[in-house]
């Protein structure tokens, strides 16, 4: 076998092959590439006349090259992307509907609501009327939560339209100029 092969390849004369493809591969000392064509049984036939391969029984040290492949986003589903934006957007807005409990009733724990109202007493007082002010009159729990779930809702329609109508804009600008380029490198 050589030490270029890999996981699922098949050695045939120092060659490379990888079952179901055919293609150019390389051999162990040649500068030429040779044609490796897939037989009956499995067994690949090569083009060219068959070289044995040299393998050696000491160790050696052997440097491993990172592969790099260069791709390119050429197209993004608009659908998929519509389903994955509107599935964050919910989790986000119920995180923000959460995290809205959680700051009003440490608020309403801390006590600022009774500062508030000592305060709102103090300045809105009339030695003539005597009716308290507070302020969980105007502003409670319940409508604070159904606000910030309001917000929640606008925000999952505008944040799955924006990204869907991003995912069409991406598409139209790849058209003209080719897309994303990515290098993925292996480790």
């Amino acid at each position: 076998m050589s030490d270029q092969q890999g996981k699922s390849g098949t050695s045939v004369a120092g060659n490379v092959w990888n079952p179901g493809t055919t293609g150019e591969h390389r051999d162990a000392g040649d500068s030429e590439s040779t044609r490796v064509q897939p037989a009956i049984g499995g067994q690949a036939a090569p083009a060219q006349a068959a070289r044995p391969s040299v393998v050696s029984a000491g160790p050696r040290s052997v440097s491993r090259r990172t592969r790099k492949a260069r791709l390119r986003l050429s197209r993004i589903d608009p659908w998929s992307v519509m389903k994955t934006s509107f599935l964050f957007s919910i989790a986000f807005g119920i995180m923000f509907w959460f995290a809205t409990y959680v700051v009003w009733s440490v608020i309403g724990a801390s006590g600022l609501f009774d500062a508030v109202n000592t305060i709102l007493q103090s300045v809105l007082s009339n030695p003539n009327d005597q009716t308290q002010v507070r302020i969980e009159d105007f502003v409670n729990t319940n409508k604070v939560l159904g606000v910030a779930a309001l917000i929640a809702v606008i925000n999952v329609v505008l944040l799955t339209a924006i990204g869907t109508l991003t995912a069409f804009l991406y598409n139209l600008s790849a058209n003209i100029l080719g897309g994303l380029e990515l290098t993925l490198a292996e480790d």
